[in-house]
């Protein structure tokens, strides 16, 4: 196995927190190649038309029964599938088994008012509108202009006609404002998704991590100023560390105006999950499948 390309520091935490021989199998996630996963965009084309094009072009997918609209390709790579029809059409979009978690576990209702905190690429935000058949007022923020006109374009590209743009730091959002549900998908280390295959190891650092965790914990925190009492919202990262994780949603109960809601088992059966301290959320080991990701649904108290 290599873990040459792995500094110490992430070593080190790894295996303080999930032992050896854990630590082992998440570093033999870093080494695989991930299938390329594709998800069905209901609001332009149906799952049955989605079939039958891959199956007249020789595409061979596979399902997992957790995620209604995804297939797992696997005899294409990501670059191929990016030229068919399909995706160009906007019909499918490519997005992980772990991205598309959040969204299906908010479980967004129609008739909402919800926010997608960190929005950009877009993945999460136009999820979230297939879900509620664009039939929910979703805002969207994003604080880098760059990768707000990316959000745009994929947005307008997957025929989602129910969002707000909002271009702005959403820790400085207004405390007027009250959202029945939330997505917070916060910025992170990315220790979930480091591959020896990419250039995502060279970014990973101590002082990424520890920063990470100071910006997550600001945001929780106004998510659930802005949350209505009684509601819920999703908090997720694509890391792996408890620092950026648990450590995070402890600080936020300890101020005593939240619960985690736990997630039904019918969801972990699908899953390849490591060990949590928070019973009720969810921490995802990379595979050949997943990304590393952790997920947890925090309800606001009525006071």
């Amino acid at each position: 196995m290599n873990n040459t390309f792995i500094n110490d520091f992430l070593v080190e935490a790894l295996t303080k927190q999930y032992q050896e021989e854990l630590t082992n199998e998440i570093i033999k996630g870093y080494n695989c190649k991930r299938f390329t996963t594709i998800r069905i965009n209901t609001l332009k084309t149906s799952i049955e038309e989605v079939i039958c094009v891959l199956n007249n072009l020789g595409i061979e997918y596979e399902v997992n029964p957790l995620f209604e609209h995804a297939l797992i390709i696997k005899n294409r790579t990501s670059k191929e599938m990016l030229d068919i029809d399909l995706c160009k059409e906007g019909k499918i979009y490519l997005q992980s088994l772990s991205s598309q978690l959040p969204a299906l576990l908010l479980n967004p209702k129609e008739s909402c008012d919800i926010l997608d905190m960190c929005a950009s690429p877009g993945s999460k935000t136009t999820y979230l509108a297939q879900l509620v058949n664009n039939n929910s007022f979703i805002t969207a923020c994003e604080i880098d202009k760059i990768r707000m006109e990316r959000l745009k374009s994929n947005v307008s590209k997957l025929g989602v006609t129910c969002v707000n743009f909002m271009c702005t730091d959403s820790r400085k959002l207004d405390d007027y404002f009250r959202f029945d549900q939330i997505l917070l998908d916060a910025p992170c280390s990315g220790s979930g998704t480091l591959s020896i295959y990419d250039k995502s190891m060279s970014k990973f650092s101590k002082a990424l991590v520890f920063n990470s965790s100071k910006l997550q914990f600001e945001l929780l925190k106004k998510a659930l100023t802005i949350l209505k009492p009684g509601c819920e919202m999703i908090y997720s990262t694509c890391s792996i560390l408890d620092i950026e994780n648990e450590e995070v949603v402890n600080k936020i109960l300890k101020l005593n105006n939240c619960i985690v809601v736990p997630f039904d088992e019918e969801v972990k059966k699908h899953l390849p999950l490591l060990p949590t301290k928070i019973d009720g959320t969810l921490c995802i080991k990379p595979n050949e499948y997943f990304e590393g990701f952790y997920v947890a649904k925090i309800k606001k108290i009525n006071k």
